[in-house]
């Protein structure tokens, strides 16, 4: 099935730039150019707005792409039931992955899926949970691996694979450190109405973390003092090591805690869900069943025994 003309046509609307989306192609821009004028004589109608700088669909354009990108998604549908039916576990696997440990995940599975299926071609990509979903729902992501809790669910498909509590975070140096539990011991849990006065720092307001932190805040019936807002996680534990601020991070970003700072469990355990996400309708292949399983046994195999 040649479905170049329409790759053509997505890829400029996706760059709003004919240039841009020829050198993405590794096309002369007069080829593109020349592809996209036969198909607009066909259809007898433009599909862009042309400026110097920007390409913007025209009416016709937009129920062009609509349908394309439903017919690039039947095609790869079918082409995936067809490898798997003929076992030869092969195309292309686009996997969604949250920051960090996402990465670390992948790293870690990655091997043993690629032995097994070495003529599958794997696309890992970085990107928040919103770009997730909605890369899920428009098909440019097979599957994606998401943390988030059951409000922030979208109307795709979520299987859940683990559980991962949220942890207060406090320097080591603070007074009130002297409440956490000797190292080895579960962990004690601290109301944050004891440290209410001490500066916060919190990812940004854009993320799901962020709005479980805030329900959590509600619940302890007083507004955080926010030094700082942050894009990583991984940044909040930073900050809090260099002693200048509080914090609440999910457990992953503390299961080996440094010498500078404490830990403790919060009133009522607030946690979320680790999940893998895929579109309702869509078709899991072979490839993409295997990932999940190895991520299911992986994120298991970190779970604590207790916290």
């Amino acid at each position: 099935m040649d479905t170049r003309q329409i790759e053509y046509i997505l890829k400029i609307a996706e760059e709003n730039n004919i240039t841009k989306a020829a050198e993405k192609l590794f096309l002369t821009q007069s080829a593109l150019n020349q592809q996209l004028l036969k198909l607009e004589r066909e259809l007898g109608t433009p599909l862009f707005q042309r400026t110097k700088n920007k390409w913007c669909l025209t009416d016709a354009g937009r129920i062009y792409v609509e349908g394309a990108k439903k017919m690039m998604q039947i095609k790869k549908n079918t082409y995936n039931q067809l490898y798997d039916v003929s076992r030869l576990c092969k195309g292309t696997l686009n996997i969604g992955l949250c920051p960090s440990r996402g990465l670390d995940m992948f790293t870690a599975i990655y091997p043993e899926l690629h032995r097994s299926m070495p003529n599958l071609t794997i696309r890992p990509l970085e990107m928040r949970v919103s770009a997730q979903q909605a890369a899920i729902a428009s098909g440019d992501l097979d599957i994606s691996f998401q943390v988030l809790s059951r409000s922030d669910w979208s109307k795709n498909q979520y299987q859940i694979l683990g559980s991962e509590e949220l942890i207060l975070i406090i320097p080591a140096i603070h007074p009130i450190a002297q409440k956490a539990a000797p190292p080895g011991e579960p962990l004690a849990t601290l109301d944050l109405s004891e440290i209410r006065y001490e500066p916060f720092v919190l990812m940004d307001r854009n993320s799901t973390l962020r709005s479980l932190c805030d329900q959590i805040f509600a619940r302890s019936a007083f507004q955080p003092d926010i030094l700082f807002e942050s894009n990583s996680t991984a940044g909040i534990v930073s900050l809090v090591e260099s002693t200048i601020c509080c914090g609440i991070v999910p457990w992953y970003y503390v299961r080996n805690p440094s010498e500078k700072l404490v830990c403790f469990r919060l009133p009522g355990h607030p946690s979320w869900d680790v999940t893998v996400s895929y579109a309702t309708s869509g078709y899991l292949s072979v490839g993409a069943r295997e990932f999940i399983r190895l991520a299911d046994n992986w994120w298991k195999g970190i779970q604590p025994e207790r916290i």
